[in-house]
Parts: structure tokens; C-alpha cells; sequence
């Protein structure tokens, strides 16, 4: 009688276990990304047209955010948040670190998109009576777009990748998931290469909706 090979008996033995690790890294991500893309948005608008009250406050946090390796920005918005009174779990404080991190870098990108437009562009939208909202709104950030998307894509992906750093604060997320399988089966090899594997299929679907979108911004 033919028996499965004793890591597919393994693999569907800790089935739970990987699944919910993998939900995990999925839901992390996702907030991470569309929360810090909000941000940055902002960011960015803040950094392009704001004044300087308004400038000041993101351009430093930019600057500290990006210039912090993201091991230390988890560390710090677990360790530090019963200072300011707050009792976030594992997942909610990591989810805020790859937030604020994600939205770092979003903010510069999307600054640069704006700041590559000519200047005749916002001429032209005020010629022709367009309201800032307007113009950004129909003129200048459907063309930035273009520009950012491709960028934005690429921080995404870094997203997913550094969401495996939550499991220093006790996030049970896909790699962490694995290392407890690992522990059990001793099968270090194989359940590291499937780990690999869905990470790689979550950034490759992360690829696949940025190709689309470009696709439904270029002009014909």
C-alpha cells in the first residue's frame, strides 16, 4: 500500500498552525500597506504644497523613520507604548511599526512623483479655473500615478518581507508558524522552502495587482 512521503503526512499534520501564520503575515501586510499608503499620501502632499508648520512635522518624521532599521522601529513601538499609556498586543504594535515605516517611504515617493511634473501642469489647471482639490484630483496626481506605482510596488514587497521581524515581539507570523513546525518534525529544510514559497507567491500577486493597475493608468 503506498504510504505519502512523511513530510506531506507533516505538512498536513501542522496545516493549522501554518495557516494561521500565514493569515497573520497576510493581515499585518495588508493593514501595514494600505494604512501606511494613506499616510504617505498625505506625506507627500505635505512635503510637496504644505507650509512649513505643516512641512516640518513630516519631514522629520520621514527622515527618522526611514533612517530607523525596522527590527528597532518594532522594538520601539512595543517597548515604548506603556510609556505613553498604551497596551498594544504583539500584533497590533508590530502592525503599527511596518505601518509607519511603509508610509515613511510612500511619503518620498510620493513627493517625488509630484515634484517630477512640470511646473506648467499646475499652471494650466489654474488657467483654467480648477480648484487645488481640482487639479489634483483630475490634472496632477493621475499622472504622478504612473510614477509611483512601480516604486510603491517594490515597498510593498519589502512590507511583506519585514513583517518575519514581528516574531521578535511574539507575533505567531508564517516564518515564526514554521520555526515552531521545525521544532516539532526537525524537517529544517523543507518547511523553511515552503515558507519561501508562499512568501514568494504573496509578493508575486503583490507584482501581478501592480502590472494590472499600471496598465489602468496609462494613458492610451
Amino acid at each position: 500500500m503506498y504510504e505519502a512521503p512523511s513530510w506531506f503526512l507533516e505538512l498536513w499534520n501542522a496545516r493549522q498552525t501554518l495557516a494561521a501564520g500565514f493569515a497573520t503575515t497576510l493581515a499585518c501586510s495588508v493593514l501595514a500597506v494600505l494604512g501606511g499608503t494613506l499616510l504617505g499620501t498625505l506625506g507627500g502632499l505635505a512635503l510637496t504644497y504644505g507650509r512649513w508648520p505643516l512641512r516640518l512635522p513630516f519631514r522629520l518624521y520621514s527622515d527618522l523613520i526611514r533612517g530607523t532599521p525596522v527590527f528597532v522601529l518594532v522594538l520601539a513601538c512595543y517597548y515604548m507604548a506603556p510609556a505613553l499609556s498604551l497596551r498594544p498586543t504583539p500584533f497590533q504594535a508590530g502592525t503599527a511599526a511596518l505601518l509607519l515605516f511603509c508610509g515613511s517611504h510612500v511619503a518620498e515617493i510620493v513627493r517625488g512623483a509630484l515634484q517630477a511634473i512640470p511646473r506648467g501642469q499646475h499652471e494650466a489647471a489654474k488657467a483654467i479655473g480648477l480648484t487645488f482639490a481640482q487639479s489634483l484630483k483630475e490634472v496632477l496626481l493621475p499622472q504622478a500615478l504612473r510614477q509611483i506605482l512601480p516604486t510603491w510596488v517594490n515597498a510593498s514587497t519589502e512590507i511583506v518581507k519585514a513583517s518575519t521581524l514581528l516574531s521578535v515581539i511574539g507575533v505567531a507570523e508564517l516564518l515564526l508558524s514554521s520555526q515552531q513546525v521545525i521544532a516539532r518534525t526537525f524537517m529544517t529544510l523543507q518547511f523553511y522552502l515552503f515558507a519561501g514559497l508562499l512568501f514568494f507567491l504573496i509578493n508575486f500577486a503583490i507584482e501581478r495587482l501592480g502590472r494590472y493597475l499600471e496598465k489602468r493608468v496609462t494613458l492610451p
